[in-house]
């Protein structure tokens, strides 16, 4: 239990319209709320309004959930709001996709072994063995599903059986160098997040970091996005840059934008985790921490 009790998280978001801070922010007070944290944004291209919140108990006590939401549900209807509440201590249960690079997985298990990243870790996925030794050093299941052109669906519903039996709410692609489906995207749609490098210009296909080298880029970074059927294309959470020099081999671009990606990918999952991620058509509103 945190030090003045449990906190809650209360996100939201509805058309434009005056009073949508008041409604929620009254219902808190009447309820024997204390807001500890609040922000929102309200999108004028969209005509959309977002707001995230959290709070506790002015007695430092439980909150009554059943009784709250259906207080708050009746408050909230004559703004057509969607909302959604959920304690800030909830491990949401996660599955985690891999190939060969290892950093991201490996930074990943880290943080779950050390308490920094508050996830309930189901299973690691990957379509090399590689990874298993790592994965089950930190007692968590490893299932390699391999795949060719030929095998994709078969691979791929293997894939949504453990998510299933798992209870999977997030997914994570840490480096998984497949594609997935259109229909895969489409059924994991704002829960899978994936990572990617970014270098400018951009270099896609093999070798991107000796293609970097060869134009003298300056700088090297990532991407971390949710999935969608449009190749690394997806609504971006948060991204992350470093500048580099004409100093700096291939091998040394690659070491940089390893850590980048790292770093990038635990960033915009915890995010998604604190509820900090709304989805606004083909973009993000991220509310991120100073």
């Amino acid at each position: 239990m945190e030090q003045n009790g449990p906190t809650y998280i209360l996100t939201a978001n509805c058309p434009s319209r005056s009073g949508t801070v008041d409604v929620l922010t009254r219902f808190l007070f009447e309820s024997g709320c204390y807001v500890t944290e609040l922000n929102s944004f309200d999108d004028a291209m969209e005509q959309r309004f977002f707001i995230r919140v959290v709070f506790r108990m002015e007695n430092h006590g439980l909150l009554d959930e059943q009784s709250f939401c259906e207080g708050l549900s009746g408050r909230l209807k004559p703004f057509e709001m969607r909302w959604e509440l959920t304690p800030s201590s909830y491990k949401p249960k996660v599955v985690i996709m891999v190939s060969k690079y290892d950093h991201c997985l490996n930074d990943l298990l880290y943080r779950y072994r050390t308490g920094n990243l508050e996830v309930d870790i189901r299973a690691v996925i990957s379509n090399h063995p590689d990874l298993r030794s790592l994965t089950e050093w930190h007692q968590i299941p490893y299932h390699h599903f391999p795949i060719t052109a030929d095998t994709k669906p078969e691979q791929e519903a293997k894939v949504q059986k453990v998510l299933e039996d798992t209870d999977c709410e997030l997914l994570i692609l840490a480096r998984y160098m497949q594609v997935l489906s259109e229909d895969m995207c489409a059924r994991w749609s704002g829960k899978a997040i994936n990572i990617h490098h970014s270098l400018l210009p951009g270099f896609k296909g093999a070798k991107p970091y000796h293609q970097a080298y060869n134009k003298g880029v300056k700088m090297v970074g990532a991407t971390a996005h949710y999935v969608s059927d449009d190749l690394d294309e997806g609504p971006i959470i948060t991204q992350g840059m470093e500048t580099v020099d004409h100093t700096y081999t291939p091998a040394d671009l690659a070491k940089k934008g390893m850590d980048v990606e790292s770093l990038t990918l635990s960033r915009a999952i915890q995010f998604h985790i604190e509820k900090r991620v709304f989805l606004s058509k083909d973009k993000t509103i991220v509310f991120g921490r100073s």
